[in-house]
């Protein structure tokens, strides 16, 4: 898949996968390394999405009949790609899975708590949701069983146009019923990364990928 890698100064503490939005790509939250973690302590890495002819243009992870729910096809083609490409990025940057947190954006977000917290897979350190939703697709399964104490940041808008707010509180309410240990933050924005969350989402990162 295509990505960028944004190196750490010195020998990795962690790694930091970020997924963009729909109509992005891999350059788009590429900046937020440089954010999150201006010590560059992490591995940063960025991912494009496999699907280009979908309209308006740019990268999509899935096909949108309706929001919340995304094209089976379409996102099952997604996750298994991005399952191997994981499943083969320790080897690459020399970093484990367990002390990986992915992320993402919208689309990029739903696709970090699939492959965050979908059934069969391995845990990272945690998952950075924002703006975006715990997808409902048939013959996928999320897992919250076993979640006592994971890290999970979601943050999001209450005037989201695009995903609405009602979203976000669906999952922050099945993570802390699952135990999770949940950052939530709400601001009046739009489909967008308030600035103003950025502060606790850093703290939050330092935080669940703690300095050796």
């Amino acid at each position: 898949m295509d990505h960028l890698i944004r190196e750490a100064s010195g020998a990795p503490e962690g790694a930091l996968v970020l997924l963009h939005g729909r109509g992005a790509d891999e350059h788009d939250l590429f900046g937020l390394f440089d954010v999150f973690d201006p010590q560059k302590r992490l591995t940063g890495v960025t991912i494009g999405a496999p699907l280009t002819n979908v309209p308006p243009g740019g990268r999509h992870w899935y096909v949108v009949p309706r929001v919340g729910f995304p094209d089976p096809a379409t996102f099952f083609s997604a996750y298994e790609m991005l399952d191997e490409f994981l499943g083969a990025l320790p080897g690459q940057i020399g970093v484990p899975w367990e002390k990986t947190v992915i992320g993402g954006f919208s689309q990029g977000g739903v696709m970090s708590y699939a492959l965050g917290l979908g059934a069969g897979r391995p845990s990272p350190a945690g998952v950075l949701a924002m703006s975006c939703f715990m997808p409902t697709v048939p013959g996928f399964e999320m897992d919250l069983s076993d979640r006592q104490g994971f890290p999970v940041a979601h943050a999001h808008g209450s005037l989201d146009p695009v995903i609405p707010i009602d979203f976000a509180h669906e999952a922050r309410d099945r993570l802390v019923a699952a135990g999770a240990d949940v950052l939530y933050r709400e601001t009046p924005m739009a489909h967008t990364i308030d600035p103003r969350v950025i502060p606790d989402l850093s703290a939050w990162l330092a935080k669940t990928l703690p300095a050796a």
